[in-house]
């Protein structure tokens, strides 16, 4: 009688057991987003938030290093953080490519629906995994199409040793190619090493059994090969970073599409330097550039015309005066910016310097804080440079280029008697379609006169 209950039974479990079997969770996308107006795509320092972890919105989730510094990224929504599809140290990520997943409160993160590569990577995937049908000996790598993803170790063997990262066979986690994928890839193909060395040495017998001809060119060094310096005609590659690709980028668009014009002027710098004396009695220091600085300001302010940038579709005349300084970092040049700075006093200008060249230093400038510029400022008289010209930053329509103060003699036109003064060079770049040589002439003279008199720029 027992009998009958048994395939009962084993449906009831079978029911059960389907019942509760766990069922993909919709992912929440996170993509690569734009941080700054000129960013085609970001490399991951360092994730903030792990798998599994809950997250409010406004969290920090990862910091990513931009064209223009590394830039804190915030969760819009609220869930928890599934999966994390582009781990630390991944490089060149365009814009819009997926780089992790959330689900929202509730739901089980550990059952999310990971989508295939090709939907979050560029859409040039599918071209790259035909060629690997061909050759049934090895394995496919279904990870490998698109950005390769590599440990440093694996990166440094594969570079010095000149192999195409792409004949790797990745066994890391999420298609990482790691130190020993590199090591296993030259046990197998030693080829390509001795055959740069091979072809190197090719043309040099053929002169030494043949004297050369009088007249004839120099002898054609061996080719150059990466990773090995000292050699004659070798060279070592540099990995450029966001920030250095997209200054190289700017200094070319503006070089090669601003006519630009120059012009210089020498200000008389014994006021300022004799008002700065007597601040420091009273405890208030400040530097000659927050002088030039407000006296930049108060120049544009006096003379609006000036202060423009150039859209598409021509000029475009600024409401507010916004100066940009120049700020010297280990990963390139940066401009954060003053606000606001013609309504500012001298020590208020210093303090923002000196706050925000710190956070630029640090590489945690907020994009509000070097975006919007109307007016750049460059000074290198610190390094003893005398005088320099420098690149407009576009779509800024000048840039003015500081160098250092220097004792001279000059003739006195009232009594005819010598005099020491302290003079220092500006330099004013100007694009040519907003400023011309007039209009640059008259800007100098009135910072000129600004700056010579530092109490005038109090009353503007």
């Amino acid at each position: 009688c027992e009998r009958p209950l048994e395939p009962s039974f084993g449906c009831l479990i079978q029911i059960v057991l389907f019942s509760f079997s766990p069922v993909g969770v919709s992912p929440v996308k996170v993509e690569m987003p734009a941080l700054s107006p000129t960013m085609e795509e970001g490399s991951i320092v360092k994730w903030l938030k792990k798998e599994g972890e809950a997250v409010a919105a406004g969290d920090a989730l990862c910091e990513i290093e931009t064209d223009k510094a590394v830039v804190t990224m915030e969760s819009n929504e609220d869930g928890i953080m599934a999966k994390i599809l582009m781990e630390e140290g991944s490089r060149n990520v365009r814009l819009g490519t997926l780089i992790a997943l959330m689900v929202e409160e509730g739901q089980d993160w550990k059952h999310v629906e990971v989508p295939h590569l090709d939907a979050a990577g560029p859409p040039s995937t599918d071209a790259v995994v035909p060629p690997a049908a061909p050759s049934p000996a090895r394995p496919p790598k279904p990870v490998v199409s698109g950005l390769l993803r590599l440990s440093p170790a694996a990166r440094h063997i594969l570079n010095t040793h000149g192999v195409d990262a792409k004949l790797a066979t990745p066994t890391g986690r999420r298609g990482l190619i790691t130190k020993e994928d590199a090591l296993n890839l030259l046990k197998k193909s030693p080829v390509p090493k001795p055959a740069r060395a091979a072809a190197a040495p090719r043309p040099v017998p053929s002169p030494a059994s043949t004297p050369p001809p009088s007249g004839s060119r120099p002898n054609i060094p061996p080719l150059s090969v990466p990773g090995k310096p000292g050699a004659p005609g070798t060279f070592t590659e540099i990995p450029a970073s966001n920030v250095r690709r997209v200054i190289a980028q700017r200094l070319t668009q503006s070089k090669t599409t601003i006519p630009h014009a120059y012009a210089s002027v020498d200000c008389d710098m014994a006021a300022v330097m004799h008002l700065r004396k007597d601040l420091a009695k009273e405890q208030i220091k400040v530097s000659v550039n927050d002088f030039i600085i407000k006296a930049a300001a108060v120049t544009l302010k006096e003379m609006p015309e000036v202060n423009v940038t150039w859209s598409g579709d021509g000029p475009r005349a600024l409401d507010s005066i916004h100066i940009s300084v120049a700020v010297a970092t280990d990963k390139g040049l940066i401009t954060p910016i003053i606000k606001d700075a013609a309504d500012k006093g001298v020590q208020e200008i210093s303090a923002n310097v000196k706050a925000l060249a710190q956070k630029a230093r640090d590489g945690k400038l907020l994009p509000e804080e070097y975006q919007g510029g109307s007016f750049s400022i460059s000074n290198l008289g610190m390094f003893g440079i005398s005088g320099f010209s420098a690149v407009i930053n576009p779509p800024q329509a000048c840039i003015l280029a500081i160098g250092t103060s220097r004792s001279e003699l000059r003739l006195c036109e009232d009594d005819q008697t010598l005099s020491t003064q302290q003079l220092m060079t500006v330099t004013l770049s100007s694009d040519g379609r907003l400023v011309d040589d007039e209009l640059a002439s008259r800007f100098l003279d009135k910072f000129r006169g600004n700056l010579e008199h530092p109490q005038r720029m109090a009353l503007a």
